[in-house]
């Protein structure tokens, strides 16, 4: 099934989706992470016309196998879970740049600032599954800035440079499956 030939809607399947992160941590490493509560739809038309994609992330699911990190993530000095729990993400723009490739452009909202993204995705194809479900698969990636969404805590290092960059390099391997 071409990109052109996936009309209809398709949701989300969590379990077999990552929607995560990367930082320079220390200006030397990379630390991970991801959300583990994730839903959102994609709906379109023939040769995607009318395209739309909706995610929702929830703040309090991030996780970077590392505790005393994933409760800082989620106090006022990152995300504030409590008075923003959630991450969203909605279409503007969806076009196929070449056969293997679907450009979304969209609003992302961190703690109530908007911002425009646009993620080039790779297509991996569509299969149907064991239980007779057709599933989709999406990869890609950008680059944010964490400052533009007022994610600006960060520690001065003694050695010079800071302990979490500011570019944030943002993940998505999305499995989704077709609605009835």
């Amino acid at each position: 099934m071409s990109l052109n030939e996936l009309n209809g809607t398709y949701t989300i399947d969590p379990a077999h989706s990552r929607i995560g992160f990367s930082a320079r941590h220390a200006m030397v490493t990379r630390v991970r992470g991801s959300f583990d509560e994730v839903s959102g739809t994609a709906t379109t038309g023939p040769n995607l016309q009318d395209a739309a994609i909706d995610v929702t992330l929830q703040v309090a699911s991030v996780t970077t196998r590392q505790a005393d990190r994933d409760a800082h993530l989620r106090s006022g000095d990152f995300f504030d879970a409590e008075t923003y729990p959630t991450i969203t993400f909605r279409s503007t723009d969806v076009k196929a740049v070449d056969a293997d490739t679907l450009r979304v452009t969209g609003d992302l909202t961190i703690k109530d600032v908007t911002k425009p993204v646009t993620v080039d995705f790779e297509y991996a194809g569509a299969a149907q599954d064991p239980f007779g479900n057709t599933r989709i698969g999406f990869e890609g990636s950008t680059t944010v800035n964490r400052k533009d969404f007022g994610l600006t805590w960060n520690a001065a290092l003694e050695t010079g440079g800071v302990l979490v960059s500011e570019k944030i390099n943002l993940e998505f391997e999305v499995s989704a499956i077709k609605s009835a």
